[in-house]
C-alpha cells in the first residue's frame, strides 16, 4: 500500500512539472523619463464656408425703392358718356317715374368724375333715395329697374307695407376701394356705384342691411332674395358676406367687364 502512495505521488509531481512553461512572461520596458514622446497629431479643424455679408445685387431694371422701372401711367381720366346713349337712358329712366335733374360735368382729378352726371332724388314714384345721390344715368336706372321688378315684390311678404326710402351710405365720391391709401380707384369715383344701408317702409320700420346668411326670419329671406336678384341689373354685387368692408351695406356697381362678366357675392 506504500509503495502505491510513493509511486502515485511520483507521478503527480511529474505531470506538473511537465505542465509549467519554460520561461516565465517578460515584462514591458518602460521609457526613461528623459526619452521624447512622439507628438500627437493635433486635429483638424472644422471650417464652415464662407458667407458673403453682401445684400444681392438688385436687378438693374428696379430703382433703388425698389419700384419697377418704366415709362409712366398716362393718367386717369374721365370716361365719356356718348350723347346718344345718356339720352336713351335718360329717357328709360324718366319713363319709369324717376325725379333727378342734370347737373354740371364733375371732374375732381385722377380719374375722378363724372362726363354727364344726374342727382337722383327718386328712381320710382312713391321711393325716395335719402340722401340724393350723384351718379351716372346707368347706375339710377339699374337701381329703378332693380327695386320696380324684384326688391319690391319681396318686400310685400314682409307685411310692413310699401318701402318708401332707400337709405342710401354712398354714391359719388372720389377715393380708392374701401377707402384705402393705395390700390385702384372706386366705381364710386366714376358714378357707377351706390351702397345701400337700408329700407324704410310704410309702417315706419327699417330694416337695415347686415350679415343674415343663417337669418331663419322672414326678414332675412327678404335680403338674401333683394342680394341674389340684384346681380341681374348690377354687374357687381358685394353683401354683408363678402367681406368685414361690406358688413353694413349692398354695394352695387355697372363696371364693364369683358364678355360681360360679373361678380356677385
Amino acid at each position: 500500500m506504500l509503495f502505491r502512495i510513493v509511486s502515485l505521488s511520483s507521478t503527480i509531481f511529474m505531470l506538473m512539472a511537465a505542465a509549467l512553461p519554460q520561461t516565465g512572461p517578460i515584462p514591458e520596458q518602460k521609457p526613461d523619463s528623459g526619452q521624447e514622446q512622439p507628438a500627437e497629431t493635433p486635429p483638424i479643424p472644422m471650417t464652415k464656408p464662407a458667407v458673403s455679408s453682401e445684400e444681392p445685387a438688385a436687378p438693374e431694371d428696379q430703382s433703388a425703392t425698389g419700384e419697377m422701372q418704366g415709362p409712366p401711367r398716362p393718367p386717369l381720366t374721365i370716361a365719356s358718356e356718348p350723347d346718344e346713349e345718356h339720352i336713351a337712358c335718360m329717357t328709360k329712366l324718366t319713363a319709369m317715374g324717376a325725379t333727378l335733374k342734370e347737373i354740371p360735368r364733375i371732374d375732381d382729378g385722377n380719374g375722378c368724375g363724372i362726363d354727364k352726371p344726374i342727382a337722383l332724388a327718386s328712381p320710382l314714384p312713391g321711393i325716395e333715395l335719402k340722401p340724393e345721390g350723384k351718379m351716372r344715368c346707368e347706375t339710377a336706372l339699374a337701381l329703378a329697374q332693380w327695386m320696380k321688378t324684384s326688391v319690391i315684390s319681396s318686400a310685400a311678404a314682409l307685411e310692413n307695407g310699401k318701402i318708401v326710402t332707400i337709405n342710401q351710405a354712398s354714391t359719388y365720391i372720389c377715393r380708392l376701394r374701401n377707402n384705402a391709401s393705395a390700390g385702384k380707384i372706386s366705381e364710386h369715383a366714376r358714378g357707377n356705384a351706390i351702397d345701400i344701408a337700408s329700407f324704410t317702409f310704410e309702417n315706419g320700420k327699417t330694416i337695415g342691411v347686415e350679415p343674415r346668411r343663417e337669418d331663419p326670419t322672414l326678414t332675412g329671406a327678404f335680403q338674401r332674395a333683394a342680394s341674389a336678384s340684384a346681380c341681374l341689373y348690377f354687374t357687381t354685387v358685394l353683401d354683408p358676406e363678402s367681406d368685414a368692408a361690406h358688413e353694413t351695406h349692398f354695394h352695387l356697381d355697372v363696371l364693364e367687364r369683358n364678355g360681360g362678366f360679373r361678380y356677385c357675392h
